[in-house]
Formats: C-alpha cells, sequence, structure tokens
C-alpha cells in the first residue's frame, strides 16, 4: 500500500535578509512512517530546512505544506507545531521550566491535556529517554546530554505526527544515542510516527529508511542509505564519509589503581605536571533539597605537551571536571594546581589562570556574546591588553586556521550555522595562545570534514606551542585516534587513567 505524503516541499527557496539563497528551489516529499536523515556540511542549509518544516520560518518562494496546511498561512501555524514537534541542536534553547519533569509537560499544558493524561506521558517519556529519577531536578543542573534528553521527552510526550532532530544526539554518549534511536523507531513501528533527523553521524543515517544529502542549499542526493552510500565521490565531495562500525570500546579489565598508580604525583609542586588535581570535589546546591556532588576524589596528573581524553556517560561529571582547570569552578573540596600552583592560592591570579587554561565549551553560544565573529575571536585577546595590531593579527590567523573566511568574520555569531559558532568559539580561545587547551565535545555539530579538520588543528596548535591539550568525547574513535592517555569517570569518579592502549580496544563485532 502506498504511504500518504505528511510533508511537501514546492519549488522552495530561502535566505535570510539581503543574503544569497540558503536554500534553492527544494522539491521534497516525506511519507508518512518514514524514517528519513538529513546529511550534509556545515552551512548546507539543514537547519534552515528543518525549520521551514515547523513553521519557524516561512520560504522566501515557494510552498511548504505539513499534513495538508500550508505554512504561509499564520493561522495553520499552530496545528503545524502540534504536528510537528522539533527537537534543536542546543536543549537550552527549547527548556524554560525550572524543575525537569515541569518541563516535559510545559507543551501538554498548552495543549490542554488532562491531567491524568499528562500524567501518563510525561513519566513514560522521562522513562524512555532514562530521566525518571531525575524529574524533580533543576534543569540547569544536568548536563549538556541530560538537558537534550529533557528536550527530547517533551517532544515525545506530546506524541506529534512528526519528529524533527536537528543534531538532536550530538551531545548524547554512544548509549544515550543509541536509546534515542530505538525510542524513535519503536514510535514509528507502534505510532506511525514520521522522522526527520538531521545528523553528522554516518552510521545513524544508514539505518534509515531514506537519506537526503544537502549542499549548498541543494538536494545532492536522495534514495535509500544503500543507493546514497554507493555513490561514494558524491559523498565526499560534499564533505562527508561513508557509514563505518565503532572501532573501540572500554576494555572489560579496566585497573581502578591506575588512576594514582601511573598519572599522580605526590609531590604538590611538581612543575612537570601541566594540570594536576588533589581529591578534587564539588558538589551542585550544596546544603539545599537538590544537592548533588558532581565530582568526588578526583586525583590526576597531566603531563605537559600530553594529549589526555575525558570519556564518561553523559552526567559522570566530566565538564564539571574540565571547569576547574582554568578556574570557571571552585573546587567544594581539594584543590587544583596548574603547573605546579595552587590557582586559588591567590584569588587575584584566577584572570592570568584563564589566560594560560584555554576552555571551549560544551555549547559554544555560553561563550559567544559579541556582535560580530570577528570581535568574538577578539574578545580574549582584547581582554589581555594586547595591542590593536596584535589583536587584528591574532583573529585573522586563529579564523583562517578554521575555516572561517573574512565575510563570515563581518556576520553576527547567531547567523551563521552551529557548526561555524563552533569554530568561532575555538578561535577565540586559540588567540589567546593557551599553554592548556581544553575542549569539551569540540567535533559536536561539525561534519566529518569539518571535525577533521578541527582535530589536525588542534594538532598543529599544540606541535607549534607544545601545548597540552584536554578533550571531552562521545566519541571512543576520535579519542583513540588523537589522545594519549585517556581518564573515565562513572558516577562522578574518576575509574581510570591510563594509556589510549591500556583502555581501549578494537572491537571486531
Amino acid at each position: 500500500m502506498r504511504k500518504e505524503t505528511v510533508i511537501t516541499l514546492k519549488d522552495v527557496s530561502f535566505h535570510y535578509g539581503d543574503s544569497a539563497n540558503v536554500l534553492k528551489n527544494l522539491n521534497i516529499e516525506i511519507k508518512r512512517g518514514e524514517f528519513t536523515a538529513v546529511v550534509g556540511r556545515n552551512g548546507s542549509g539543514k537547519s534552515t530546512f528543518a525549520k521551514l518544516l515547523g513553521a519557524i520560518l516561512l520560504p522566501t518562494s515557494g510552498t511548504v505544506e505539513v499534513d495538508g496546511f500550508d505554512t504561509l498561512n499564520e493561522d495553520n501555524h499552530s496545528v503545524i507545531r502540534r504536528k510537528a514537534g522539533m527537537v534543536f541542536q542546543n536543549p537550552d534553547n527549547q527548556i524554560v521550566s525550572s524543575v525537569v519533569e515541569e518541563d516535559v509537560a510545559f507543551a501538554l499544558e498548552n495543549m490542554g491535556v488532562e491531567p491524568k493524561e499528562m500524567r501518563k506521558r510525561v513519566d513514560d517519556a522521562l522513562n524512555t529517554v532514562g530521566l525518571y529519577e531525575h524529574r524533580f531536578h533543576a534543569p540547569h543542573q544536568l548536563s549538556g546530554g541530560q538537558k537534550q534528553r529533557v528536550a527530547i521527552a517533551g517532544i515525545i510526550a506530546m506524541r506529534p505526527e512528526c519528529i524533527i532532530l536537528d543534531e538532536a544526539t550530538a551531545m548524547l554518549d554512544p548509549v544515550g544515542r543509541q536509546e534515542v534511536l530505538q525510542t524513535l523507531y519503536k514510535l514509528i513501528e507502534q505510532y506511525g510516527v514520521t522522522v526527520l533527523h538531521i545528523t553528522h553521524y554516518m552510521n545513524e543515517a544508514a539505518d534509515a529508511d531514506r537519506v537526503i544529502v544537502f549542499d549548498e542549499g541543494c538536494v545532492l542526493l536522495d534514495g535509500t542509505p544503500d543507493e546514497v552510500f554507493s555513490q561514494e565521490e558524491s559523498i565526499k565531495s560534499a564533505g562527508l564519509e561513508l557509514p563505518r562500525d565503532v572501532r573501540f570500546v572500554l576494555k572489560s579489565n579496566l585497573n581502578r589503581q591506575t588512576v594514582t598508580e601511573l598519572a599522580y604525583a605526590k609531590e604538590a609542586g611538581n612543575p612537570e605536571w601541566a594540570v594536576k588535581t588533589e581529591n578534587l570535589t564539588y558538589t551542585y546546591g550544596a546544603k539545599t533539597p537538590f544537592e548533588k556532588t558532581a565530582i568526588k576524589d578526583i586525583n590526576i596528573g597531566i603531563k605537559a605537551g600530553e594529549t589526555v581524553g575525558v570519556i564518561g556517560h553523559s552526567g559522570s561529571g566530566k565538564s564539571t571536571l574540565i571547569q576547574h582547570f582554568n578556574g570557571l569552578l571552585k573546587p567544594a573540596a581539594g584543590k587544583v594546581y596548574i603547573d605546579g600552583e595552587d590557582i586559588w592560592a591567590d584569588k587575584k591570579k584566577i584572570r592570568s589562570i584563564r589566560f594560560k587554561a584555554g576552555l571551549v565549551f560544551q555549547y559554544p553560544e555560553h561563550q559567544i556574546f559579541e556582535e560580530t565573529v570577528y570581535k568574538a575571536i577578539a574578545f580574549g585577546p582584547k581582554n589581555m591588553g594586547l595591542s590593536e595590531d596584535e589583536i587584528d593579527k591574532r583573529v585573522r590567523e586563529t579564523a583562517a586556521m578554521v575555516g572561517l573566511s573574512e565575510q563570515i568574520l563581518k556576520k553576527s555569531p547567531f547567523e551563521i550555522s552551529g557548526g561555524q559558532r563552533r569554530r568561532t568559539a575555538i578561535a577565540g580561545v586559540l588567540a589567546m595562545h593557551p599553554e592548556i587547551l581544553v575542549l569539551d565535545e569540540p567535533a559536536a555539530g561539525l561534519d566529518p570534514e569539518g571535525k577533521n579538520k578541527i582535530f589536525s588543528l588542534i594538532q598543529t596548535y599544540q606541535q607549534k606551542k607544545d601545548a597540552t591539550v584536554v578533550i571531552v568525547s562521545h566519541s571512543m574513535e576520535d579519542i583513540a585516534k588523537y589522545a594519549t592517555k585517556v581518564l573515565v569517570m562513572n558516577e562522578s569518579e574518576a575509574v581510570c587513567y591510563d594509556t589510549v592502549q591500556n583502555v581501549l580496544t578494537f572491537n571486531e563485532n
């Protein structure tokens, strides 16, 4: 039986302001109950395409229809947004409540769902994403990956006819990504839900019913995964890679004692250690009902010039740990040493520590607030008191290093793609020439070509500056490829810290 069309784009083009078209003459039909993966390099128009489907943006020309409702008709917008639920790239953009379960219930309240049914839907959605035990927590107390699950739960609870995910799995650990995908498959099977999944994970695209490849605002390829990924040259020309199996997993015989035996020096002032922690502990919401110990008794030492990968499931304490390395967070207990110096021994020196240890956040929006990309990159060097000529030199050098053009430097950071914003954030930190570079999910939101360029850039910077690098990532392959040591976090503790060879193993299955 032929499936009914639920989304139709006819001759659709779109541009922002006076700029050239971001999307060009799109003609696409999406069938009900179909799982469609949308892939393409950063800036190819994927997120703009998604926003057109949810009537967040309206086409410059052409028409978009969702279940027969034209998005150009403003009277249809409330119906369309119930039918097509969107999960954005950054969960902070759609979390509105101060308690997790209230946020999941927010849309249901606006839809007029009766309380008993609302309670059931909220509980089911939270169980589905593995956050039922966190239902009374404040979203800001959760990790980036956990917040993304809250956003996904809010959409699942609405039970829309179509779910649109814009890089919604980018911040999740591998297990979390798989759980979300299994949930989507279940919704398709049980309720006939239509799914559009924008992703840079080619393995996720390979499991879809259909793959659409965007390139420069146009549809380059459209077909089944076998049809699309058999065109290797076209895939590579679009800055993408062919799907491949995850190759590295944690070894089963990890030795917890390596945390202290291999990586920790008792001499607090030993200058060999670029970064060192001593019984480091941090608690969110101390002495409140929401008190949570995020990291506990962390004792590690990172040698100058090393590249350390930090891995662990969402909420294990990775981001909290690294935010201590430049004094962004102050320990509840224990100490942090940079180049043998206790960074909190003299509070007046914290500012200089932040120039020495540069931190790129999980979400670049958290550190970009200037009106242009140029000014965003210049912010750090300007606060270092450098001359205008030196600031300009560093801005242009680092922008070129991360692949940001002169034209992009003039734009607002919020006019560019998520991947370009991430490059802007990285450039802003590199422009300060830090001795220690700390990156939280540096490749999240980047296409495969962009990811490879960023890691190549990090390696080049490390070699030129003899810098120490700390990378938080959910990608075992990236850690295995670029790190020399691996720190494994689990439930707020460092459970292993050893060489890559001793922590990760090749998975042939």
